[in-house]
């Protein structure tokens, strides 16, 4: 199957996480917890998840010059992932993530991004054929918001399909918002963009209709086990989220918006794009940890019979 290439700019990262019964509070200390180690980042689960799922994957990323960083190129290289563009910080250390997982599969995540905070305008023109040479351009905002926005404006320039995930949330720009053909927020970042509360189907098309007022041609809105809702110009679809038993949350979100592109960039519509996501988050769901969690496309078989 011909795939065009999809473009990942983003961070990658190093999670280190520990399983507990529950999540500390300030000032405790839990035992017996279990510790394992995974490779992370939004923008490099993104790019796995694309790879995995049978994209044709480039990452855009920054390390430090240490362990981590070399180890992680390893890792992008043996899912099939172009990584002639992750570039090297000579004075900055690879990004790192400490995450705390409870029973439930609720988390809580402290970053020190390291490198990512120094990708930057200029890698971006380092890469500036790839970029423009490609069909789709995914991004996080784990990396300088200003390297964002340059970016999708070069894109969008091109008449690349610019496609954002907002997390972790902030307030964007008016000029950013029309260079984007999609944006996939959770619910939060959907209340941050819209000034709406998002907690049903109802109130996430009353936020999509404000962002996509914004001047975003496709809004995504994911609503966790709720499933997820798109406006796609004047027509609403919703797609439900398969009923699994989740076991951790990390790297679902980075797993559907992969998925979505990958669809998009097979020539799928957002909706059968969206329900493959669907089927891909609810897998990484029943799994620990972040890129270990992501599922391969021969996996989402079990779901096709829905």
């Amino acid at each position: 199957m011909h795939s065009k290439k999809i473009v990942v700019v983003g961070s990658c990262n190093t999670d280190m996480v520990i399983k507990a019964d529950r999540l500390p509070v300030p000032g405790e200390t839990i035992l017996g917890g279990t510790f394992f180690m995974n490779p992370g980042g939004k923008g490099a689960n993104q790019a796995v998840a694309a790879a995995r799922m049978g994209g044709l994957v480039t990452l855009i990323s920054k390390t430090g010059n240490d362990v981590f960083g070399k180890q992680s190129v390893m890792l992008y290289n043996a899912e099939n992932i172009k990584t002639d563009f992750i570039f090297s910080d000579p004075k900055q250390p690879s990004g790192v993530a400490l995450i705390t997982v409870d029973s439930n599969g609720e988390n809580c995540i402290v970053v020190a991004s390291g490198a990512n905070a120094s990708l930057s305008p200029s890698d971006m023109n380092k890469a500036r054929a790839e970029i423009e040479s490609s069909d789709l351009l995914l991004m996080q905002l784990e990396i300088p918001i200003e390297t964002v926005e340059y970016v999708a404006e070069m894109a969008r320039k091109k008449g690349i399909r610019v496609i954002l995930n907002p997390a972790p949330a902030q307030v964007l720009s008016e000029q950013l918002l029309k260079n984007l053909y999609i944006i996939i927020p959770n619910k939060s970042e959907a209340e941050i963009l819209s000034g709406i509360k998002v907690t049903d189907v109802e109130s996430a098309t009353k936020a999509a209709d404000i962002i996509s007022a914004k001047g975003v041609d496709i809004v995504v809105i994911t609503l966790g086990s709720q499933g997820a809702l798109i406006k796609e110009n004047d027509e609403y679809h919703f797609v439900r989220a398969h009923k699994v038993d989740t076991i951790d949350t990390t790297a679902a979100g980075d797993t559907f918006c992969g998925a979505v592109c990958v669809g998009l960039s097979e020539g799928k519509s957002i909706l059968d794009s969206v329900k493959m996501a669907a089927r891909a988050a609810a897998l990484t769901v029943t799994r620990m940890g972040a890129q270990g969690s992501i599922p391969y496309r021969s996996e989402l078989i079990s779901f096709d019979k829905d």
